[in-house]
């Protein structure tokens, strides 16, 4: 090495292993970084990539952008405004699909609904689920539920019914163990309140439940979202006394996580009538938890690359101190104070 300056060369010669304390020591320094590296890496790895997984998980069930419109009324002198019913959906979908970095749209009408079942045994099961109304084809483009089936197929023809997978476990946590070809009664609100209505008039109206015909069963990846149904977008209008609107329209975007440049355009597009939203207001609370989680686990890691800094610096210190006749010597041959400290300083640089 003696094309190199001094310096380096009298750094690397310290460096190189004798039976002394300070190589035993500067190797433990060694060590030290190597496995505080090594946790801090692999420990914001797995939060990043659990992150990252939870969040396709959200954004692969639903589209990426949902857009609402807003209807604005007075009451009492004041102007307020409400979510309301896309009537022209069909106009809305065409503007939207129209838009830089969008790659397909859909409306959709959502709501919660009470199902009945009745097991192979026992007596019947009820449960009150979120049911969406899509078109089956423009499924594909903004979703990957279609994708996903666990068993049957999505097909949404007739009365049919594609079904979460907490609907259609057949382990001993599954209550409904519902498949392909079981039959379900469907009841909306708007048929439970018009019974109410008329019990509370004095009439006595029976309103028969809607029977659907399970045709699949889904396998979001995630438990919350296994707890969600589909149906045909003309079954969910009837279902909800709707005419021919939606409530939202599904938009499903060339990068899911930089939506940016996309809601900028679909607001320069639809102007302030409309709401938008994201696949992070599925589930705020559990991305918000983890990302936390994330940043705090990272917190206390570099704690970790803290404390194998502080071996370095220890080693060096006690190979200062037991050099101290070299630095003598080092000075008495003229090298200067800068060269002096910079052998030290190359030494913890490799060693770091």
């Amino acid at each position: 090495m003696n094309w190199l300056p001094f310096e380096f060369s009298l750094a690397l010669r310290y460096l190189r292993p004798k039976r002394t304390a300070v190589s035993f020591i500067t190797l433990i320094s060694v060590i030290g970084v190597m496995l505080g590296v090594a946790v801090l890496i692999i420990v914001t790895s797995v939060f990043s990539g659990f992150h990252l997984q939870l969040k396709r998980s959200l954004f692969q069930f639903t589209a990426d952008v949902n857009v609402r419109e807003i209807q604005i009324y007075e009451e009492n002198g004041v102007r307020r405004w409400q979510l309301g019913p896309i009537e022209e959906y069909d106009q809305l979908t065409d503007q939207l699909a129209a838009i830089p970095g969008v790659k397909g749209t859909m409306p959709v009408v959502v709501g919660k609904v009470m199902m009945e079942a009745q097991p192979e045994a026992g007596p019947a099961v009820f449960d009150a689920p979120m049911l969406y109304g899509v078109d089956a084809e423009r499924m594909e483009q903004v979703s990957q539920v279609p994708s996903k089936m666990k068993e049957g197929k999505f097909d949404l023809s007739g009365n049919g019914l594609v079904v979460g997978y907490n609907f259609g476990r057949q382990d001993a946590h599954g209550v409904f163990r519902l498949k392909p070809g079981d039959k379900v009664l469907i009841y909306s609100p708007q048929s439970l309140k018009t019974m109410k209505d008329s019990q509370e008039a004095g009439e006595s109206i029976g309103i028969l439940p809607e029977e659907y015909t399970v045709k699949g069963v889904f396998d979001a990846g995630f438990g919350e979202l296994n707890n969600f149904m589909f149906c045909s977008l003309y079954n969910a209008q009837d279902l909800y006394h709707l005419d021919d609107v939606a409530h939202t329209v599904w938009v499903e975007t060339e990068d899911p996580l930089a939506l940016e440049p996309v809601i900028a355009g679909i607001k320069a597009e639809l102007g302030e009538r409309y709401v938008i939203g994201t696949w992070q207001d599925l589930n705020p609370t559990l991305l918000a938890q983890v990302e936390v989680e994330k940043n705090v686990t990272g917190f206390l890691m570099l704690f970790i690359v803290i404390v194998a800094a502080f071996g370095i610096a220890s080693s060096l210190i006690i190979f200062g101190v037991q050099k101290t006749k070299e630095i003598g010597l080092l000075k008495a041959l003229g090298a200067t104070n800068g060269q002096v400290s910079a052998v030290f300083l190359i030494q913890s640089a490799v060693v770091g």
